[in-house]
Formats: C-alpha cells, structure tokens, sequence
C-alpha cells in the first residue's frame, strides 16, 4: 500500500516481539507451562506473588534466549540483570512483572531478509531480554472481567527491533522470519493464535529526507501476519492523514480492530511509559562465561538462510523452491532424508512443493504426521525415473499410497500398472488408433499439428495409461511424419 501518491512521508517502524520459550515449567517457579489447561490450575504461591516466596530462575529459559541471540548475531552480556516492571491490572497479582531493562542478556544482532523484488535489507536488533508473562483477563457477555492467571511466569523472550523498518511488508517479512529461527531452534511453537508469539509495533511517520523522528504510537492486538500488515499500513494511513489535515499525533497505545481495519486507542502512552523500573532484589545477576556460550552453541542447528543456500549451491533446485521447501526445519529434514534415496533433486522438490503440501493443507496436518515416508515417495520417483511407471501413474496412485500405506511398489504389482515400453506392443496400439481415426490423419497430414496431442490421448487411453509416453511420442511421429512424405503419392494416404 503506498503512503501516499507522492511519497511525501516514510515510516519509521520497531517492532517487540515476544515468544514463549517451550519449557515445561515458568520463569521463576515449578507450574507447568502446558496451554489449554483449566483455568487459574497451573499456579502457585510464586507466580501468584504470595508475600514470602522467592523466585527461582528456570536456567533452559536463559539457554533458550541465548540460542536465539547467537542466531541473531547479538552480543551476549556476560553480565545482565533482572528487573521489575511495576503496574498494577487485574490479570497482574504482584503488581509487577519481572523482566530485564538495563542490562539485557543479548544486544547488537540483525537479520537479514530477502525482499520481494530480491533485494536485501538488514534489520537491526537492538537487545533480546528475558521476562515473565502476565495472566489474561476475559470479558464475558454479563458485562464481567473474569481472570485466568495461568500464564502468570511463563517465560518470554522479547525481541525488540531497531526503529530501521520502513514498511508494513518489510515488518510482516521480519516476523516471519523471526518465527521461521525460532522454530528451526526449537525453542518456541510459533503459533500466533494461542499467543505464543505475539508482536507490537511501534510506528511513526516523517517527511522523506528528515532525520527527526516523528512522535510514535504502539499499535498492538495483531494475532496474524495479515494483521500485521494491514494493521501498520492503516496506522501509517492515519498519522499522515492527521498531518496533512494540520493535526498532531498523540503517542499512544492502539488496538487494532480487524472486524473495522481500524485502530484504536487503549490508553496515553504517558500513562504507560513510568514502569519505575529497579533492580530485583531476589534474583541474582546472570553470569555467562564462554564456556557456557560454547556449548549452547552446540545446540544451533543449521539455519534457514545457510540451508537455502546449500540447496540452491549444491543440489542446484531453483531459489524459488528451496524456499519453499526450508520454510521450516521439518519440511526441509523431510526434504534432506527423501534426497538420501534419489538423485532426482528437482523432481524430489516437486513432489514435496506440490502433492506432499497439498495433502498437509487439505488435511491441516504437520509433515511429521504425513503417512508417506521419504524412503516411499523416492521409491515412487525412482519408478518414474527408471521407466517402471509414468508420471500420470504416479499421480494417479499417490492417494493409494497414503490410503493404504503399502509402498509404491507394491500397489503398481497388485494393480498391474507397469510401464508398457516394449516398442512392438506400443506400436500395434498406435496403428489400432490410427486405423479407427484416419480424417485426423488426415487433418496432421494437411498442417494440423494439434491433432497430434489428441493421437497421444487415445493411445494413452487404448493402453490404460500404461504405455511409456517417451516411446510412444517417438513412434508416433515417425508414423504420422511418414504420412506426409507418402501424400502426394498416386495412392494417397493409408492408413
């Protein structure tokens, strides 16, 4: 969406991501992090802030973020603190969150992602820190605020962004990939929906070639990249309709409504932006050597970007398909095991971008459930390789194969579907299709090269599909080629 048809003004875009980092207890206590249990179950006298109690790092939390900070090419502090964060809101029992401000645990990354138009653009990452999450308050139809303190001390990592995103397509690019590392990581699920991931944007606009930033607004409630997207595009479209009719932009908190694809307002900023932050007198500041950076990098698997390069590099598939198929870690493992048993690289990734997919979206299914294993579908594109079946056989039988979950083999011996490829037996179904259609015969023979398409059906379909298409293109044209040298014989054309 263009800001305006002049391109007077640009955006000045940050984003703060948070993810839940996928352990099995809090930040700070033993409660179980699992979604979807009872309500106000998963607590304790810790995360409820009972007066006393003393919290307790969850040392897989602090592993989890500095994962992420190598991924990102941040520094990591050998010393950071934790911090509290005082407000007081219903879902919030201590009256305050426990987080890091000062002194996070990693500082100074970037990411670099790939623009539509190819280009590339570097998105600076000012600090990752470590927090705890607050409850969540419900407002039932009665009119009533009910509160569910279950996610009270589930460990969050916040990612917070550079103001150096200049649009609501490079944000949502940015989140993607955000959500693509952590995945590939394995330290957070990445659903949006449940809240696992989430993300705020900070947005103002300036006019082109100013350095000054413009005031900004925190625009939040975006549970989906397409709410990502539209919400920063219409906050944008706001603040300069503002400035053009003489106004000025208030800093403050938005929420976006998709059901209006509008924003709007939640509170001042003012009235949110004094935390009154101090030191938290009951954790310890984290200590981290280079030895425990060494071995957590031990964990770091490899990450997209170096796995699409490898693709592209050293199988030579298209960008465009190692994109596809590196969108997440177990897509491009299934991807790397089907390879180990055919050497057919582009065909492998066709069958993975096109059939395999299809059948996980129809069936919203993860491809660690797929019924077809990579040793089964390279059997299948062997099959077609080496001549044993076609290319329509194959298709056609797939669903079989998922159906039954019998090996492609198995289901061509039982249903008698072997390639025909003996050039005799293919020859005397050719001259059968020839024989019962002599004035499309005789329609190629004047110029019509159309008609040899429709040649190639009936034969396939005399032949139930079984005849090699190779073979039977070669015959075919000889026959039909043979046709137009014999025409301006006395005898004409026989067929």
């Amino acid at each position: 969406m263009p800001l305006n048809n002049n391109n007077k003004y640009e955006a000045v875009i940050g984003l703060e991501i948070h993810a839940q980092l996928l352990t099995e207890s809090k930040a700070f206590c033993s409660c179980s992090t699992k979604f979807g249990n009872a309500p106000n179950t998963n607590v304790c006298p810790v995360c409820l802030g009972h007066p006393g109690v003393l919290p307790i790092l969850n040392k897989k939390a602090v592993e989890l973020t500095i994962l992420m900070g190598i991924a990102a090419h941040c520094r990591i502090n050998e010393k950071s603190i934790f911090a509290r964060k005082n407000y007081f809101y219903p879902d919030l029992p201590k009256g305050y969150q426990i987080s890091q401000y000062e002194e996070p645990v990693c500082e100074d990354g970037e990411l670099v992602l790939t623009l539509p138009d190819n280009s590339s653009k570097t998105i600076r990452i000012k600090r990752i820190h470590m927090e705890e999450d607050a409850g969540k308050s419900i407002h039932d139809q009665a009119d009533e605020t009910l509160v569910d303190v279950n996610r009270c001390g589930i460990p969050l990592m916040e990612i917070v962004s550079e103001p150096n995103i200049r649009s609501a397509q490079e944000a949502s690019l940015y989140l993607s990939k955000i959500k693509q590392i952590v995945q590939y990581l394995g330290i957070c699920d990445g659903n949006m929906e449940e809240g696992s991931l989430r993300c705020d944007a900070n947005i103002s606009v300036r006019i082109i070639g100013e350095e000054k930033l413009g005031t900004k607004t925190e625009v939040k409630n975006m549970n989906s990249f397409r709410s990502v997207e539209r919400a920063i595009n219409r906050e944008i479209e706001r603040q300069i309709e503002i400035i053009e009719d003489g106004g000025k932009i208030v800093q403050e908190t938005l929420l976006w409504n998709a059901d209006l694809n509008e924003v709007l307002p939640m509170r001042s900023k003012e009235e949110a932006h004094d935390y009154r932050y101090f030191p938290e007198p009951d954790l310890l500041p984290v200590l981290v050597n280079k030895e425990w950076i060494d071995e957590i990098k031990l964990q770091l698997p490899e990450l997209p970007d170096n796995r699409l390069e490898r693709f592209t590099n050293r199988l030579g598939i298209p960008r465009y398909d190692a994109e596809v198929l590196t969108q997440t870690r177990e897509l491009a493992d299934y991807y790397e095991e089907l390879i180990k048993f055919t050497n057919d690289f582009k065909a492998a990734s066709n069958w993975v971008m096109g059939d395999v997919l299809k059948v996980l979206n129809e069936e919203k299914i993860n491809i660690k459930d797929f019924p077809v294993t990579p040793k089964n579908l390279a059997e299948l594109i062997n099959l077609i390789s080496n001549g044993t079946i076609s290319g329509k056989i194959a298709k056609e039988i797939f669903p079989i194969i998922i159906k039954e979950k019998k090996t492609p083999l198995e289901v061509v011996k039982e249903k008698n579907l072997i390639q025909l490829s003996d050039r005799t037996e293919i020859e005397k179904i050719i001259d059968r299709v020839l024989d019962l259609n002599p004035s499309e015969v005789k329609e190629y023979v004047e110029g019509k090269e159309k008609v040899f398409a429709f040649f190639v059906g009936r034969i396939m379909r005399e032949s139930k599909g079984k005849a090699n298409p190779k073979v039977v293109n070669e015959i075919l044209r000889e026959k039909l080629q043979a046709f137009r040298l014999n025409a301006d014989k006395p005898e004409g054309i026989k067929t």
